[in-house]
């Protein structure tokens, strides 16, 4: 029992060690400081390594000395820079370890440290793989090649390690097997770790491709072919050609494909007429073209089975000179801005410190970051002073500043300070030119990147779309609210191609958003029979919303088909051609919705607006379709529940009260912002205040003139069809059958022939629109070929066979 006990209190105290030293690698301060010691201790042994190699001479006498008497002693000396540790450690790293091969325990060291630092470099546990392999491979080298010289010098090339191992293995196996064994544990080092090392040391061993034989011409023919048309078939009479020239080529090795088809058949007929006819003498020495030839057979069967490409597929090419817009269409507004002297940022931080110093409150410190419309002072207080106290004087320290927009945030989350924000008195202008331009945006992966402007820090302010991923704009009138969507659908156009996104625009008040016209055939999306691509009238708003359910529900089913989770892998698979066109299956680009005036939508069409758009943003972020609506009139009754659950992203402008802030954001904030442009945004946990970018109408002008002049698609991507009179639950009884769809009679012959009673299955086969499928699906229905609506499930097939199904059509017509 005794001992059971002691067993299980060493396992604890084993664990609790562990333990205290994960707890000590996760505390930043603590990897800061070892990291720095590593590095520091790996500049110090490699000062020490250097040194070694031009005084080890003159100190290696004294090595034989014992450690503690050669450290302890102050009269013994030694030449080395990093004095005597530095140089025992030399001396026993290289003459009783490795040898110069040692040199990979300081790299070792310096990686590890630079790695506590957070650095990011390759796995550790590789670089001590390669370092262990190359450690030992060196020494045992040199050991070998410098065996002889141990006993006349003061440094042994390869070390202790590498002297024995090699002696050993020069008695058992000699020089000559030493020296292969050291060859081929390289070559087997290399061609194991670095896949361009085999076809360097094979590329001597090929046989030249010069000259070419004229056979192998059709094949590169055919492969040049199939490179330059992307996602087209060859043409027949050129698939004709090269099958000819592919089949005389089979025929005969060494056949001359160049020459005409006449003298090439009567070659054929020449070569053929000796009586020998064993293939094994006919190809005697011809073991490589045999290679070849069969190699061509094998190619031209790929190029007509099914279509299957040679390369990813490229969506971009359609409109493959398609150029992304210049910054030079942007204005460059700095010259306009104003800026903060240091006389501003004194008298405002006296002004607080006296404010509070009249409450008898104390600060230990305080500190101001400049941004381009608002400085933010950040203030430490006393111990035992309580935060709501200056809270509660906002009001106050207005006053006292004499200034409008004072916020004070109490504390600033993760900083443990108190926050003041301080409206300049001149503020900046901060351009969309700036932000553009800056390498935050330039550089980003977000799949949508929007850049609002620059935060208090002067820093661009970014976010993902499709991580948003809808976003509900508000504010009051003339606060920056048609700049801020301006902005957003310019950060847009600046990073993707027209293949790779879509907008869909309402604009109820009409004159908003009429400007993005010009690009329609390149990122606007509509109904099939719109006249227009920027949505002004509520009805049409209504129908497009339905529509966009319908192109998401069909998304859906096709990501369920390819097995994907979102449409950036189900894009992936289809770039990768692991998708077919031909089962219904295409790319799909982004879609962003942008709904100017929601309010207006709202009061005219209620329920029949709101319902699609909750249903929208609460399904369909994972198949690419994002919603951003906007208002000025933050009201409950506009802004419902239904909204707000659904668009945690909210951007807000100054409004009017702090009813309307708490309407928007959850919070008060917006009330005290200072407009023009000045914005809070939050994602669903801190408040960032933004200030947005100027982007001028003339230059949004330059910039859909600039897009509009380029080569487009011949229209606007077209949505599924939507009709709510027809569309909507029919009774079967109420379907008029004397006015049946022109595909009615070939559709169920489908239907009767797959036994599968799907809107889906009748899409698919005819290349036709949701709603026109749904209209034979219920035509069907009536005329008794299917049964009735039974939720997901596909639609039960009533007639067994085309016997019955004729009769059905004798009864109908």
């Amino acid at each position: 029992m005794g001992t059971g006990n002691n067993n299980r209190t060493g396992k604890k105290r084993r664990r609790s060690g562990l333990s205290k030293w994960e707890t000590n690698f996760k505390n930043f301060k603590f990897r800061f400081i070892s990291g720095l010691t590593l590095i520091a201790f790996s500049f110090y042994l490699a000062l020490a390594f250097l040194s070694f190699f031009f005084t080890g001479f003159a100190d290696r006498s004294k090595f034989d000395i014992d450690f503690w008497n050669f450290i302890r002693s102050a009269e013994i000396t030694v030449e080395n820079w990093t004095g005597k540790l530095g140089a025992w450690m030399a001396d026993t790293l290289i003459n009783d370890w490795f040898g110069v091969a040692s040199v990979s325990i300081i790299i070792l060291l310096f990686m590890t440290g630079i790695k506590l630092l957070g650095a990011k470099i390759i796995k550790l546990s590789h670089a001590f793989v390669h370092a262990a392999l190359i450690t030992i491979w060196l020494s045992v080298t040199l050991g070998f090649f410098f065996i002889n010289s141990v006993n006349d010098q003061y440094l042994l090339l390869g070390g202790a390690h590498g002297f024995f191992l090699s002696k050993w293995l020069n008695a058992a196996i000699g020089w000559a097997g030493t020296f292969i064994l050291i060859l081929v544990s390289l070559t087997a080092y290399l061609a194991f770790c670095f896949d361009w090392f085999i076809p360097l040391i094979s590329k001597p061993f090929r046989k030249s491709s010069s000259p070419a034989p004229e056979s192998e011409k059709p094949e590169t023919v055919v492969q040049e072919r199939h490179h330059t048309q992307n996602n087209a078939n060859y043409q027949s009479e050129k698939d004709t050609e090269i099958q000819h020239k592919q089949e005389a080529h089979v025929s005969r090795p060494g056949t001359t494909v160049a020459t005409p088809p006449l003298h090439q058949d009567e070659t054929v007929e020449k070569e053929f007429e000796p009586e020998n006819t064993d293939r094994s003498l006919e190809y005697t020495g011809d073991d490589d073209l045999e290679l070849k030839i069969e190699k061509a057979a094998r190619e031209e069967m790929l190029d007509h089975s099914e279509g299957k490409p040679l390369g990813d597929y490229d969506p971009t090419l359609d409109l493959s000179s398609y150029k992304l817009p210049t910054f030079d269409l942007l204005d460059d507004h700095s010259s306009d801005s104003g800026q903060v002297g240091e006389e501003e940022l004194i008298s405002n931080k006296n002004r607080i410190v006296k404010t509070l110093e009249d409450y008898k409150i104390e600060i230990r410190s305080i500190k101001a970051t400049v941004g381009p419309t608002i400085t933010l002072y950040e203030i430490v207080p006393a111990p035992g002073v309580r935060i709501s106290k200056i809270k509660n004087l906002e009001d106050d320290i207005a006053l006292s500043l004499a200034a409008l927009g004072i916020r004070i945030i109490a504390p600033i989350p993760g900083r443990g300070t108190i926050g003041i924000e301080v409206p300049n008195s001149e503020p900046e202008i901060v351009s969309m030119r700036s932000i553009i331009t800056s390498k935050k945006f330039q550089n980003s992966k977000y799949e949508l990147p929007i850049a609002f402007g620059k935060t208090i820090s002067n820093e661009t302010f970014m976010l993902d779309l499709t991580k948003a991923p809808h976003m509900l704009v508000a504010g009051a009138t003339g606060q920056g609210k048609s700049v801020g969507l301006n902005a957003i659908i310019t950060s847009l156009l600046y990073k993707k191609h027209p293949s790779q996104l879509k907008f869909v625009l309402v604009d109820p008040k009409k004159v908003e958003l009429n400007i993005y016209s010009k690009i329609e055939k390149h990122f606007l999306a509509k109904l099939p029979d719109e006249e227009e691509s920027i949505i002004t009238d509520v009805q049409r708003v209504v129908n497009t919303l339905h529509s966009l359910t319908i192109e998401m529900d069909e998304r859906y089913e096709l990501l369920k088909k390819a097995h994907a989770r979102n449409v950036k892998e189900y894009n992936h698979k289809f770039v990768k051609r692991q998708l077919n066109p031909e089962k219904g299956h295409r790319f799909m680009p982004y879609i962003v919705v942008i709904i100017d005036e929601f309010a207006d939508l709202i009061m005219t069409a209620g329920k029949d607006v709101e319902m699609p758009i909750a249903r929208i943003a609460q399904l369909a972020r994972a198949v690419g379709i994002h919603m951003i609506i906007a208002t000025q009139r933050p009201s409950t009754n506009i802004i419902t529940g239904v909204i707000k659950a659904n668009f945690p992203t909210r951007v807000a402008f100054k409004v009017a009260s702090m009813v309307d802030s708490r309407t928007i954001l959850d919070s008060p904030g917006a009330n005290q912002l200072i407009g023009r442009g000045d914005m809070l945004i939050t994602q669903g946990s801190d408040l960032i205040r933004v200030q947005c970018a100027f982007v001028d109408t003339p230059e949004v002008e330059k910039i859909n003139d600039y897009i509009g002049a380029q080569q487009g698609y011949p229209s606007a991507m077209m949505l599924p069809e939507y009709s709510g009179s027809e569309s909507e639950g029919t009774e079967p009884g109420e379907v008029d059958l004397s006015k049946r769809d022109p595909m009615f009679e070939e559709a169920a012959r489908v239907v009767v022939a797959n036994q599968s009673g799907s809107t889906s299955l009748i899409q698919r086969r005819f290349s036709i629109g949701y709603n026109r499928a749904g209209r034979i699906i219920d035509q069907l229905e009536a005329a008794g070929v299917v049964g009735p609506f039974e939720g997901s499930k596909a639609r039960q097939v009533l007639v067994q066979d085309e016997y019955e199904l004729e009769k059905i059509f004798d009864s109908i017509r």
